[in-house]
């Protein structure tokens, strides 16, 4: 099985080769008759060493997630990990356009029988919980000291995370124009960083949520350091049980957490919780229109592996479902996708400076590896385009006209 498979995905790579850009070589006990294979031509030029044989028939048979199982067992090595997944972005092209397209013309019926089982309250939180109840001082040697874990923005050559991460902050504080008399409501604590950014620097008041027990005891004690307490609120409510009225809200990267099945739910919540002249910011990671219906009905690597039940919405159907749903009008959309890349990279490198501190929390050599593919993953899918993150700004009717500078 092994072999005929590494036959039938080499064939495949050689064939993939020709159309699109990149060398892609394979080596190592695991490669049929052990001599190295070499497809394609031209950038990136990286290498893969097969050490076992199942990896060719785990990928064959699982795609995305078989090739992240065989990597995280250690069948296979490589160079240069990011390269092999933007080399697998480009030879899945064809591939992937042609399943979007069944999936446009036949997906309907699988997601209405679907639409009738959206995920618990009590699925959501398990899920969240899965991923950033990990470990909080694991994320503190990743993450900046914002503890910000979402794209940031990198102005100029040369600044660091966390000069990117406060430009972040900035904007979605800039755009929504945010003034010391505001009330503002943030779906998605994270671990507190817009929350402190705009109480200290805009004055404003905020109410923070998070359905992560590990993120809301941060949040909770960096705000009594900053000494906040009287300006920031931190809850553990789902979003759809918040009450009150607020100037504005927030939500940055929570989306991908919420079912595509619920999204009417959580704009209409938005609007809900919003006053007659509120306005609302989402920065959201985003699939492209296209490759919406198949996404959000497919498991791959960072589905089923990373964020389970996670979904990528695509701006057409936030727009879509906003319509649907509530008085809001989009007002601002920015794409500052490109920035994510370089984002992962300085995540990617601040783990690889802390080795032996993420092995002193406990963590075991399938565990690096995961998260080091989990990182260079998606780092390829935003060099790659195929995945991107944006800005919205949505207004309520009576929310004041604005002109909106973009930071270049």
């Amino acid at each position: 099985m092994s072999r005929t498979s590494a036959s039938l995905l080499l064939n495949l790579a050689r064939r993939a080769g020709r159309q699109r850009p990149g060398t892609l070589r394979f080596e190592g006990s695991g490669v049929p008759g052990r001599s190295p294979v070499v497809t394609g031509s031209g950038d990136p030029d990286v290498t893969i060493v097969v050490h076992d044989p199942r990896a060719w028939s785990a990928t064959l048979r699982g795609g995305s997630t078989g090739l992240a199982e065989s990597y995280i067992a250690g069948w296979w090595d490589t160079d240069d990990l990011t390269a092999v997944v933007r080399l697998a972005f480009r030879r899945t092209t064809v591939l992937r356009q042609f399943l979007d397209t069944t999936a446009r013309r036949t997906g309907g019926l699988l997601a209405g029988i679907q639409r009738f089982r959206p995920p618990s309250k009590h699925r959501d939180r398990e899920n969240v919980a899965a991923h950033y109840d990990l470990s909080n001082d694991f994320f503190a040697l990743m993450l900046d000291p914002t503890m910000a874990y979402s794209c940031a923005y990198f102005a100029a050559d040369g600044t660091s995370l966390e000069e990117a991460q406060v430009a972040k902050f900035e904007m979605i504080a800039d755009k929504l124009q945010l003034r010391a008399e505001d009330h503002v409501i943030e779906i998605g604590s994270g671990w507190g960083g817009f929350a402190l950014h705009a109480a200290e620097r805009h004055g404003c008041r905020v109410t923070t949520t998070t359905i992560s027990e590990a993120q809301r005891a941060v949040v909770e004690k960096r705000v009594a350091q900053h000494g906040l307490a009287d300006r920031v609120t931190v809850l553990g409510a789902d979003y759809r049980d918040l009450e009150g009225r607020y100037d504005a809200l927030v939500s940055i990267e929570m989306i991908e957490a919420v079912d595509w099945r619920r999204h009417d739910e959580f704009f209409a919540t938005c609007a809900r919780l919003l006053t007659d002249r509120g306005r609302m910011a989402l920065q959201a990671i985003t699939i492209a229109d296209a490759s919406y219906e198949r996404a959000k009905l497919h498991d791959d690597f960072i589905r089923s592996m990373v964020f389970p039940g996670g979904c990528l919405p695509s701006v057409s159907a936030i727009a879509s479902s906003v319509a649907r749903t509530s008085d809001l009008r989009i007002v601002d959309l920015q794409d500052i996708g490109p920035h994510y890349a370089e984002t992962l990279r300085h995540w990617r490198i601040n783990l690889e400076g802390q080795r032996s501190a993420v092995e002193r929390l406990g963590f075991d050599e399938r565990f690096w590896r995961f998260w080091t593919l989990y990182l260079c993953y998606c780092e390829a899918a935003f060099m790659e385009r195929h995945v991107s993150d944006v800005q919205l700004v949505l207004a309520r009717p009576g929310a004041p006209t604005q002109r909106i500078g973009h930071q270049a």
